[in-house]
């Protein structure tokens, strides 16, 4: 039984930070929101190691299990709720800030779904039908998801986003 555990110990803190980046796209920047994605996404797995650890691809069944366990939580009502009594923690000098800030901001006004495919198409990487496998959908909603979530970036960033590539 400790051998199981060691592996997932060791899983689990090899992609953390990797699940960890990946939440915070899909929260558009909401940190707290990610940890929580993360936390419960590592729990889920611990609970069906068995299963996974034997799984061809362990990392994407992780992230698979991050994206479905995101798009579940805001489908529920309590989801919206945000902590206000504390500011957030101000990032330190980065040249990179403001258009961080910007794609955030952006990634935010989309709708969740459309979200989530811009974030594992473009920061995972993933295929469509992978794409379309996490998110639990057809091939087809996934590119017609992709383009409608580009053509939004592309009219909400518009001019600004040259302004920040120049810089």
């Amino acid at each position: 039984m400790q051998v199981r555990g060691d592996e997932y110990e060791e899983f689990a803190a090899a992609r953390a930070g990797h699940l960890y980046r990946a939440a915070c796209l899909l929260t558009a920047g909401d940190t707290y929101l990610a940890e929580d994605l993360v936390q419960e996404t590592l729990g889920r797995l611990y609970l069906r190691w068995g299963r996974v650890s034997r799984a061809d691809n362990p990392a994407a069944y992780a992230q698979t299990v991050l994206t479905r366990t995101f798009l579940a939580q805001k489908r529920r009502r309590s989801s919206t709720e945000r902590a206000t009594a504390v500011l957030p923690e101000t990032p330190g000098p980065d040249g990179d800030a403001t258009l961080r800030l910007t794609l955030l901001g952006a990634l935010a006004r989309l709708p969740v779904k459309d979200r989530a495919v811009v974030v594992l198409r473009y920061w995972e990487d993933r295929s469509v039908e992978e794409t379309a496998d996490a998110m639990n959908t057809s091939s087809a909603a996934v590119r017609t998801r992709c383009s409608r979530a580009l053509a939004r970036l592309r009219e909400l960033l518009g001019e600004d986003l040259a302004e920040y590539a120049a810089t």
